[in-house]
């Protein structure tokens, strides 16, 4: 199935954002966790989603990946309308997604972990795109080696390469430096922008580092308790937004 065109016409001379999301709702059964979300993330851009633990960062993610029904709102992909598409449609449609904690397959090698991705997305030509193994080569070195054996940042190069092996347009990642060292964090924030820059991906994470959003995202939304209450360029992240919303 394919998503549907939006009904909406666009002036010609403006630019049409990647993904609009508008009056987005969710619940878990009577406890609504996202009200009536507006956004939108600008095609080959890298937008940032920040917030306390528990706000309903990652509930909005699942919401966007088709890993959650919304029960009210729209969300549009390229124009067009993805809101009632199955995750794996999704995927097919050219979204990928890192979700948090990584969640690979620890007793499977990593060569096996990236097929298993290209099968549940459908990829036929059945071999692994070097590409994954160029922007990630620890995978290249690890290829027998099994998921659980890899440490915490190369079980995260891990996730994204497996991502990655479905050739997506939209990529969705969940605090993909959490629990990282510094290294591999720097290291990902200068793939994901080379992913943009160098093949027209559009990205959004969910991310706490602030430091990392304002060296590497073009723009941010704050999220507290399911709505947001701050956007912009990543240039208006300011202290006093990062105080009020953001310290701990």
């Amino acid at each position: 199935m394919s998503m549907e065109a939006s009904a909406e016409e666009h002036d010609s001379g403006e630019t049409n954002p990647y993904l609009q999301v508008s009056g987005l709702e969710f619940s878990y059964g009577e406890v609504k966790v996202l009200h009536g979300l507006e956004f939108q993330l600008a095609p080959q851009s890298i937008g940032c989603v920040m917030g306390r633990n528990g706000v309903g960062k990652t509930t909005f993610l699942r919401n966007l990946v088709g890993l959650e029904s919304s029960s009210a709102g729209k969300i549009y992909i390229e124009g067009k309308n993805a809101t009632n598409l199955e995750a794996h449609e999704r995927a097919c449609n050219g979204i990928g997604y890192v979700p948090q904690g990584r969640q690979i397959f620890p007793l499977l090698t990593v060569e096996e972990n990236l097929l298993v991705a290209m099968e549940a997305a459908e990829k036929s030509d059945g071999s692994i795109p070097a590409s994954v193994y160029e922007t990630f080569p620890v995978l290249d070195q690890m290829r027998k080696r099994r998921g659980g054996d890899l440490s915490g940042g190369q079980q995260q190069q891990l996730a994204i390469g497996r991502a990655l092996v479905t050739r997506p347009k939209f990529l969705v990642l969940d605090e993909p430096t959490e629990g990282i060292q510094p290294n591999v964090i720097t290291m990902i924030g200068e793939v994901i922008r080379r992913l943009v820059d160098e093949q027209g991906m559009t990205i959004l994470l969910v991310e706490q580092y602030v430091d990392f959003v304002r060296k590497y995202s073009d723009s941010f939304a704050v999220m507290n308790r399911g709505r947001f209450v701050a956007q912009g360029s990543v240039g208006e992240l300011d202290a006093s937004t990062i105080h009020k919303h953001l310290s701990v």
